[in-house]
């Protein structure tokens, strides 16, 4: 979905939204992101050894950014995720065996099924399919 925005004579058109969530571990992050939930690094950047890491990742059409800066973001920020086939991705997600975390699937009082994980910094992905009632 494209939003079109008018400011002054120009027109801005917003094509996506990318988060950028606060980690305090690249070696957490990419064994939260990459191994357990199955993001792909996009890119990565560090200015030089012994300074903070900035990655990119994507998995299918939602992307993130992970910074180590201080003051690109807060922790503890959540990120509300509509998706498809939910109880599948997170029987997958439990077959993993994540020592940090199982998963589980809820229903809510919004017509959706949820499931919420908690990254190492306290970001919460907020995984939703909505219950189609006919």
């Amino acid at each position: 979905m494209q939003v079109s925005i008018q400011l002054s004579k120009y027109i801005i058109m917003i094509q996506k939204i990318i988060p950028i969530l606060r980690i305090f571990d690249i070696a957490k992050a990419k064994e939260f992101y990459i191994d357990w939930l199955g993001f792909e690094i996009t890119f990565e950047h560090q200015f030089e050894p012994k300074t903070p890491y900035y990655i990119g990742i994507k998995k299918d059409d939602i992307e993130f950014h992970l910074s180590e800066h201080h003051g690109d973001s807060v922790p503890s920020v959540r990120v509300f995720i509509t998706c498809t086939e939910l109880e599948k991705f997170c029987e997958e997600l439990k077959a993993k065996n994540y020592k940090y975390y199982r998963p589980s699937v809820k229903e809510t009082f919004y017509g959706a099924k949820e499931m919420t994980v908690q990254d190492p910094f306290g970001n919460k992905l907020s995984f939703n399919e909505y219950i189609n009632k006919e």
